[in-house]
């Protein structure tokens, strides 16, 4: 299929960028930030979020591309991690750092633990690294310890470095402040099911499922087709915004965890619920192929972005949904989506993906590489249809 091998080359074009724009040669590690006009801000701090999908990318492509520079840079990253941004007195994971490495906001946040998790499992299974799965397995232990509710189920947001409570649990300032979020459960249960293909622990298995039983309970509304988004910590909804880009992430992510976990009934379950998140999120495709970013609910006023990693988990949610029903207006909407990325989203000059697109198709001026722009979603996706397609 044409499309897969057009998916080989836009993952090489795509690590190819930050192998050669993000490594940071001044203070070590990986530049903070490079903006729109490919402007590399060395004095900006350092993510952990980013870095930890640095770690993912690099690992998870490696296998596909037998390319020895991928393999170091995944190194680079987990040599970053360990050094800079694992916390081994509380063990947990700065939230950022300055950009000479020193500890900047200290908080520990559920996310970016978790994403960690799902980096160094990444890296132990490319480079068998033990240190990096004892990390892993640490860090899910005092998730557990920690943020896991034995009263209503769940996880609390956010602490601070020594796991007290904390008045900001918010990820970014576009959040609502509850204590549950679909967000951070998503890449918990995604993080705990990656750590569980390299360690196959029977206590980490049941405290997925858990967590998967939990999503299915609160998050899933199977009448809206939509993802309840906030919640306090007795499952009271705060009702915000229609995020099409989490509604399609989640719709192939959830049952890619219950099948990583090897949970039968589990898989099942999520099979349906692929299929109806899946049409919820078609509700926000545009006519050119582009997935607009979100609804705000209150006044039903579409927000008229297309940012670039809805697009791509659309590819994975589509193709899912293609492999799951047969279906072939699926398979047609990912090649009009991958059409309108090209067209619109892929940076033909300097290379990688623009933040997105307004209405006009005008720029969204916001990084090329930063806190939250990374390359773990197109990556992914890439990745994904690789080993989906025929």
């Amino acid at each position: 299929m044409e499309l897969k091998s057009q998916m080989h080359n836009e993952l090489r074009s795509i690590l190819d960028y930050w192998v050669k724009n993000a490594i940071d040669e001044k203070n070590g590690g990986f530049i903070g930030t490079i903006d729109y006009t490919e402007t590399k801000q060395y004095n900006d701090p350092k993510g952990s979020v980013l870095n930890a999908r640095i770690l993912w990318a690099f690992s998870a492509s490696y296998p596909i591309t037998q390319n020895k520079e991928h393999l170091q840079m995944a190194e680079r990253a987990f040599d970053y991690i360990a050094r800079y941004f694992y916390d081994r007195e509380h063990g947990g994971v700065f939230w950022s750092l300055n950009y000479d490495g020193t500890p900047k906001d200290t908080k520990n946040q559920i996310y970016a633990l978790a994403f960690t998790i799902y980096g160094l499992s990444e890296f132990y299974a490319a480079s068998g690294n033990e240190e990096a799965l004892k990390m892993a397995i640490a860090l899910y232990k005092k998730i557990e310890e920690h943020s896991f509710d034995p009263l209503h189920k769940g996880y609390f947001e956010a602490f601070t470095r020594d796991w007290q409570p904390i008045d900001d649990l918010r990820l970014s300032d576009k959040d609502a402040n509850e204590k549950k979020t679909m967000n951070t459960h998503l890449h918990i249960v995604e993080a705990y099911a990656n750590l569980y293909r390299v360690w196959k622990d029977e206590k980490l298995k049941q405290v997925a499922a858990g967590l998967l039983e939990t999503i299915d309970k609160y998050f899933i509304n199977t009448n809206s087709k939509h993802l309840r988004l906030f919640f306090n910590e007795e499952w009271v909804e705060k009702e915000d915004v229609v995020s099409y880009g989490h509604d399609i992430e989640a719709a192939w992510l959830l049952q890619w965890c219950a099948e990583a976990i090897e949970d039968v009934n589990l898989t099942a379950i999520y099979k349906k619920h692929a299929i109806v998140l899946t049409e919820g999120a078609l509700e926000g495709l545009d006519n050119d192929g582009g997935l607009w970013y979100e609804l705000e609910m209150h006044n039903n006023q579409m927000i008229e972005e297309k940012h670039w990693w809805p697009q791509s988990e659309l590819w994975i949610g589509l193709v899912n949904a293609w492999q799951l029903t047969g279906d072939k207006k699926y398979l047609d909407l990912t090649q009009k989506n991958w059409a309108f990325v090209q067209q619109h989203i892929l940076d033909k000059t300097n290379g990688e993906w623009v933040w997105g697109v307004n209405k006009d198709y005008s720029l969204i001026e916001k990084d090329k590489a930063g806190f939250w722009k990374c390359p773990y979603h197109n990556s992914r996706a890439c990745i994904e249809l690789i080993k989906r397609l025929p």
